[in-house]
């Protein structure tokens, strides 16, 4: 061997069979990778949080307020003009039944934000009307307000970005000729937003919700002031318009059927209501009293701008037609196809304060801007349903973790690419997509609602203290009266928009049930298929021999079989291996381990950023470090199953940490195969591709003829 001058001798180099040249380390060139892939990531959402830090993240009222409450403080944006709209049917004469509606849709606002303060103090934790349904109802009634909750949130993003969009268009042409591309942009920029975490995008969005409302207020106490006191006659641009009755003098039961129908749509200012008590965990303490705070507050904002917009609109005479081409006169002329007819909220401020004033203006922009960010609702409201539904086993596993800044991130990007979808398929118009709306917002409202009354029912026949007696009755009375009412509006909105797109959202919450119904039946099924037996079990008998560091995430019979296998190794050491991302399951897993006697050493890696690959890459690591001639066996357990939709739902942690470990040095991993029920068809369907579709079996013919063929010994071959 050559010596290097004043130098140790070289080491020498094996080269392996199969080995071409040099070749960078696996390791090293995994890591650049990752380092590349990371920092766009970091860019776009910011750097990862630790668990430990989930309290920093808790709302204060003044940033709840924007983040829960967005949708039903802009739905008076578009609310009132719906409701003229409908009444536009029966011409401009229908039009002074609309201060009778404003006030049948503010009794309702107060009924239903009175009837949720029970539901935030009695079920604080975050549930909302799914835990109120599925605790007193039953578990089909809770899967049923689930399944209409979450087709509300998705029709909540699209709605508001349509809207948005249309307020948007009418200023910037480009916006109106190119409105599903921007509406998905818009889609796309909120879910980068509420990626970034529930405080950061509340802080953002405080400042054009807080400018939106004192907006409408000061329109509201400047237009009565000039009216009032003043003496001015404030015209809309529209007020010299006639309105084309499509319907002339509707009387008896047609004009009722139209007036439920405007309330109907009216309704639409209630959407998001619900939001606030399924977001109770992420309000600062005491989480009760300030959810109930920020409701009380948001009813009556709400209210307030509903009503002082459709009595300012009265007073200016705002004209509203469905067809405006047709059905809008000046001069007893259609006013023809290239007008553009604007939301009345932008009408009255122009009667108000004067097109072009800067009033007028930051109330405009506002209002487009509040409009897409109505959509916020949504983001916070159905991660966290989807959440509380994937811990249950309705839906898949993970959406029940929470991303790097401790957002429930795959539940924000499953609701955009939903939402998307939707705005794509209908064109980003409001005007159809509305028609699909609330119909699962009432759903929830009337099963809640009696679902508390049961609640209150339960606890009365065992209180005895005549205090709490007499606030549970007076609350089960508000819960009772908030029932009846939404069960009633529930009624009329099928009724008067089921053939008019509401059908659509029945389809999607039927399809919702189905599929919820079906991945808990799955994984009911394989829960009893892997439960570990009490006594002794063919999964527990010792094998042959190997070891190392068993994978494990709670005990049933894969664990077992993995631990069984792994004492068959007669290792050096041999310890079971868990990560902590969910202290409530690590403290359940520990207990029954130490129940069970398990002589297995179990240890506990804690994850401060909830991850499950890095922790066991780096504890693999320092065990190689300590000792780098000894060999690391890492052996996990892994379901086999039939079908490709059943992967979606099963070892993705599994693939994962097997892609990293591959390319950690002087480590072997070991699956351990548990087979499923359904993997038998899955074997049967391959040992007939074996047999028919084999690679050349064409060419050599049926296998029971190939049977027949002669062998060939080794000595002919040679």
């Amino acid at each position: 061997m050559r010596q290097i001058p004043g130098g140790a001798p070289p080491r020498e180099r094996v080269r392996t069979r199969g080995e071409v040249g040099h070749r960078e380390p696996e390791g090293l060139r995994s890591s650049v990778v990752s380092k590349l892939t990371d920092v766009p990531k970091r860019i776009l959402i910011g750097r990862a949080l630790r668990s430990d830090r989930l309290g920093e993240t808790l709302l204060p009222k003044r940033i709840a307020l924007p983040v829960f409450a967005s949708d039903p403080l802009s739905s008076v944006a578009y609310a009132p003009g719906e409701v003229l709209l409908v009444l536009s049917v029966a011409g401009v004469s229908a039009y002074h039944f609309s201060p009778w509606i404003a006030v049948a849709v503010a009794v309702l606002m107060f009924t239903v934000v009175a009837s949720y303060r029970q539901n935030v103090h009695a079920y604080p934790s975050g549930g909302g009307d799914y835990e109120v349904a599925g605790t007193n109802l039953g578990p089909k009634a809770g899967l049923t307000v689930a399944s209409a909750l979450l087709v509300d949130y998705v029709m909540t993003v699209a709605v508001s970005i349509a809207s948005g969009i249309e307020n948007l268009g009418s200023a910037i042409p480009f916006v109106v000729e190119n409105k599903v591309l921007c509406a998905v942009a818009v889609i796309v920029l909120l879910t980068l937003m509420n990626l970034r975490g529930v405080k950061e995008s509340g802080k953002l969005f405080a400042v054009p919700t807080y400018v939106f409302v004192t907006g409408v207020f000061i329109m509201i106490a400047w237009g009565a002031f000039r009216g009032l006191v003043l003496g001015d006659t404030m015209r809309a641009p529209t007020a010299g318009f006639e309105v084309r009755a499509e319907h002339q003098g509707l009387a008896g039961f047609a004009l009722v059927f139209l007036l439920l129908r405007a309330f109907s749509s009216g309704c639409a200012a209630l959407t998001g209501v619900e939001a606030i008590s399924n977001g109770v965990p992420a309000f600062r303490k005491p989480k009760s009293r300030n959810a109930a705070t920020t409701l009380a507050m948001m009813g009556l904002l709400a209210v307030t701008m509903f009503c002082g917009i459709i009595t300012l609109a009265m007073s200016t005479k705002v004209r509203m037609a469905q067809n405006p081409a047709t059905d809008l006169l000046q001069g007893g002329v259609p006013i023809g196809p290239d007008y553009v007819q604007d939301p009345v909220i932008s009408q009255v401020a122009e009667a108000v304060f004067g097109r072009g004033s800067i009033l007028f203006v930051v109330l405009a922009a506002a209002t487009a801007l509040v409009l897409f960010l109505a959509a916020n609702t949504a983001y916070n409201g159905f991660p966290v349903l989807g959440s509380i539904l994937a811990q249950d086993r309705y839906l898949p596993r993970q959406l029940h973790t929470r991303g790097d800044r401790l957002a429930f991130s795959n539940g924000i990007v499953l609701l955009a690419g939903a939402a998307a979808l939707l705005v794509v398929v209908y064109g980003a118009d409001s005007t159809r997509l509305i028609q699909l709306y609330i119909v699962g917002v009432f759903v929830s409202f009337t099963l809640s609602q009696i679902g508390m009354v049961r609640h209150w029912n339960r606890h009365l026949a065992t209180e005895r203290d005549q205090a709490r007696r007499r606030h549970m009755i007076r609350s089960r009375a508000i819960n009772t009266f908030g029932a009846f009412l939404t069960g009633l509006v529930l009624v009329v909105v099928l009724v008067t928009k089921f053939t008019h797109g509401a059908w659509v959202a029945v389809l999607g919450m039927c399809l919702f049930f189905v599929t919820m119904t079906a991945i808990r039946r799955h994984y009911d099924r394989v829960a009893e298929e892997i439960a570990a037996p009490e006594g002794p079990s063919d999964d527990v008998v010792r094998p042959s021999r190997v070891h190392s560091v068993v994978l494990i995430s709670k005990i049933h019979r894969p664990t077992l079989r993995a631990l069984a296998y792994a004492k068959l190794m007669r290792s050096d050491t041999l310890e079971a291996l868990t990560v902590n991302v969910d202290p409530v399951e690590t403290r359940v897993l520990r207990e029954e381990w130490e129940r069970r006697g398990v002589d297995v050493p179990l240890k506990v890696l804690d994850s401060p950023y909830r991850e499950v690959t890095r922790p066991v890459i780096e504890y693999v690591k320092s065990l190689r470090k300590e000792s780098p001639r000894d060999a690391v066996s890492v052996i996990i357990p892994e379901y086999v199953v039939g079908h490709w939709y059943e992967h979606l739902l099963h070892n993705q942690s599994a693939l994962r940490l097997k892609g990293r470990l591959l390319f950690t040095p002087g480590v072997m991993v070991t699956s351990v195969p548990y087979q499923l029920a359904s993997s038998e068809a899955a074997k049967l369907r391959a040992r007939r591709r074996q047999e028919w579709n084999a690679p050349g079996s064409v060419r050599r013919g049926p296998a029971h003829d190939r049977a027949k063929e002669p062998r060939e010994s080794p000595a002919a071959k040679d």
